[in-house]
C-alpha cells in the first residue's frame, strides 16, 4: 500500500485525490473479527502538502467478517473508518525521542499507508463483538444456543452433597420409620 506523492513536491496547497480498491492486507483485526485477507478495501483519500509533510486525509470502506463472542453466530458489515495521518518529510526536525517512534515519515518520495490504515480499522472494530446486543449467548454447561432454547436450564447439584443424592427419598422414609419406632418405645 505504498503511494508515491513525488508529484505533490513541497509546495503547500498542492492537493491530489486517489480513490481505489485494494486487497487487504494481513493483520486487519483481532481474535474475533477483523477484515479478510485479500478482501477490497475502497479508499478515499485526499493528500495535501503543507509545510512539515503530506497530510493524508479521508474514509475507507472495509468489509468487516467474524464471529459474536456470546453466541459464535457469523458477523458481517461494512466499516467506514475515518483515516487521518500527516506524515512528515524525511529531513523535518523532530520532536523528541518519543515523540520520534509516533512519527510518520515520507521515505524516498513514498508513503506506507498499511500501517495507518491498520490503526484506523483495527481501533474502531469492537473488542467484544455480538451479533445483537440483546444476545444470551450458548450455555456454559452444554453449549445450546440459548436463543434457540429460552427455557433452557440444567439441575446444579453442589458436587460436596452428590453423594447424598441418591438418598433423598429413601433415607427421607427411613427417618420417618425410625423416628415412629422411637415415639412407639417412649410411649410403651
Amino acid at each position: 500500500m505504498a503511494v508515491n506523492v513525488k508529484d505533490l513536491g513541497r509546495s503547500p496547497g498542492t492537493m491530489r485525490t486517489m480513490h481505489e480498491h485494494l486487497p487487504a492486507p494481513t493483520d486487519f483485526g483481532v481474535a474475533l473479527i477483523g477484515v479478510p485477507v485479500g478482501s477490497d478495501i475502497e479508499l478515499d483519500l485526499r493528500f495535501e502538502a503543507v509545510h512539515e509533510g503530506i497530510l493524508v486525509s479521508g474514509t475507507a470502506v472495509v468489509p468487516v467478517r467474524g464471529e459474536c463472542g456470546r453466541c459464535l453466530k457469523p458477523i458481517a458489515y461494512d466499516q467506514d473508518v475515518d483515516v487521518q495521518e500527516l506524515f512528515y518529510y524525511e529531513d523535518a526536525e523532530s520532536f523528541g525521542e518519543e515523540e520520534e517512534e509516533e512519527q510518520r515519515r515520507i521515505e524516498r518520495d513514498v508513503i506506507d499507508l498499511e500501517p495507518v490504515l491498520r490503526d484506523a480499522v483495527v481501533t474502531t472494530l469492537p473488542f467484544q463483538p455480538v451479533c445483537r446486543e440483546d444476545c444470551e449467548g450458548l450455555c456454559p454447561d452444554c453449549g445450546v444456543r440459548l436463543e434457540e432454547d429460552p427455557g433452557h436450564h440444567h439441575e446444579v447439584v453442589d458436587p460436596r452433597w452428590a453423594a447424598l443424592a441418591g438418598l433423598t427419598g429413601t433415607a427421607a422414609d427411613n427417618e420417618a420409620a425410625k423416628s415412629t419406632e422411637s415415639d412407639e418405645r417412649e410411649e410403651s
